[in-house]
């Protein structure tokens, strides 16, 4: 006969997840961090961050080049060797200084929303499998095949568009599967190289690469599309991708037992902090419960409403830029990348706040939502919300999932917006996309919480 008891919570519980817990006692003196192997691996990640989100949107700013007119009746992918007109149809005066004889397209809003989105296809089929995958090879081996051919492709996007909108669309759609690979299957590499401890802060310097990579692109796209035409942003970004996944097979390893230049106390460090971990028991995955937790519910609108306003922000606002304030495409990158530095400064800065604000006992919803709030930022917002949830890998992969079929659906209706109502496109997509932000933070508000629901406590089976 089996009695099944709940394990509720304690009061004084320490501020990591309930299903790792850690004999602190037993771990050994911490060893130094910055110039550490495991502060090593986590910029190298960030690096390949930089690299990866920089391929990803590069062609949102060369995009103000590289349409000559977006005449709505055109479908064609007729390339000239004139200058660009603005969104609307009307005279470029930005256009003036771009080099003479890079290829121009007729490509409507439509078209450009579609070209856009085609990336986000390929990503949304592989950010789950890739985590997988990378946990059953290795994520030396997926991440760094991903990004090799995710920079091969870039490569060879200016010829994709000469030769065509369905070549360039199912080149995009192979590179977002490539670039799916690489951003899915980086976690699993901290499963085995990060202490608990240290996990938000390693964790933040990882992923807020991927603030920084838009604001590189954007910035010196702007520059190269101006000074020696827009092809040359795909082939600099796409060879220097090259490199960096070469460096990435040398440098990194998948744990620290098989790293050849780690220290002794370092890797006696990372293993014992991780052999302390006291895992849950294995459980079956309640699905009925989670569907019907508001809580959960709340993290994932959050999720989708915050990539709503990602995408606008990476996708359009250099398009916006030039046709409403019809400035030379130099400027126009300088402009749209501002807002990436400081999401990137901010999103080291939030893995740091997150944890001192922990250790002074602040509530653990109260991190979570002054994080929401305020941040709007990838690595601070997830680093305060995921890793202390009961079947977190399961919920990261619904809640990313879910939220990226935002960066799928935006360039398709912010495109139809656009073609449909040339004046007031522009406002009809910031007002959508201020409802949409506004609704999901205020239902992560009303509903979120940081209690381990009743379906996630852990259960001990007693036999008698």
């Amino acid at each position: 006969m089996d009695t099944t008891t709940k394990l509720s919570p304690t009061a004084g519980e320490s501020k990591y997840s309930q299903d790792m817990q850690l004999d602190e006692k037993l771990i050994p003196r911490k060893v130094q961090s910055l110039c550490s192997v495991r502060y090593g691996m986590a910029f190298i990640v960030h690096l390949c961050n930089i690299i990866l989100m920089g391929q990803n949107v590069i062609m949102n700013i060369t995009m103000v080049a590289m349409v000559n007119s977006t005449d709505h009746q055109s479908q064609g992918n007729v390339s000239t060797e004139g200058l660009p007109v603005n969104s609307f149809g009307g005279p470029n005066e930005a256009a003036n200084s771009l080099p003479a004889g890079v290829p121009v397209y007729n490509w409507s809003p439509e078209i450009q929303g579609i070209i856009f989105g085609s990336i986000n296809y390929g990503m949304i089929l592989t950010l789950a499998p890739s985590g997988y995958l990378a946990g059953r090879v290795g994520t030396k081996r997926v991440v760094g095949v991903a990004l090799f051919v995710s920079s091969l492709l870039i490569l060879c996007t200016p010829l994709a568009a000469d030769l065509g909108l369905v070549v360039l669309m199912v080149s995009r759609i192979v590179h977002g599967i490539s670039q799916g690979s690489g951003f899915g299957g980086q976690y699993a590499l901290w499963e085995k190289w990060c202490p608990p401890h240290e996990r938000s802060r390693l964790c933040a310097i990882a992923l807020s690469g991927m603030a920084l990579g838009p604001f590189v692109a954007i910035l010196t796209g702007g520059f190269i599309s101006q000074v020696i035409g827009w092809p040359f942003a795909f082939y600099i970004f796409g060879g220097f991708g090259c490199v960096c996944s070469l460096l990435w097979i040398v440098l990194v390893y998948d744990d620290p037992v098989s790293h050849p230049w780690i220290s002794i106390s370092e890797k006696e460090y990372i293993t014992s902090s991780l052999a302390q971990q006291v895992s849950a028991s294995r459980q079956s995955l309640p699905i009925k419960d989670i569907v019907r937790s508001l809580p959960v519910w709340s993290v994932i609108l959050c999720c989708f409403s915050y990539q709503w306003l990602i995408t606008v922000l990476v996708m359009y606002t250099p398009s916006y830029i030039s046709s409403v304030f019809n400035i030379n495409i130099r400027d126009n990158g300088i402009v749209s990348s501002l807002p990436f530095v400081f999401a990137w400064a901010f999103g080291i800065l939030g893995g740091q706040v997150a944890d001192f604000l922990l250790t002074k006992n602040f509530r653990l919803v109260t991190v979570r939502k002054i994080a929401t709030v305020l941040g709007n930022l990838p690595s601070s917002t997830l680093v305060a919300v995921l890793p202390y949830l009961r079947h977190s890998s399961f919920l990261m992969g619904v809640s990313r999932g879910f939220a990226h079929l935002a960066a799928v659906l935006v360039p398709t209706v912010s495109g139809f917006i656009l073609s449909q109502d040339p004046e007031f496109g522009w406002r009809n997509i910031f007002f959508l996309l201020f409802a949409i932000n506004t609704l999901g933070l205020i239902f992560y508000i009303i509903f979120g919480e940081a209690d381990v629901q009743d379906w996630a406590k852990e259960r001990k089976v007693t036999r008698l």
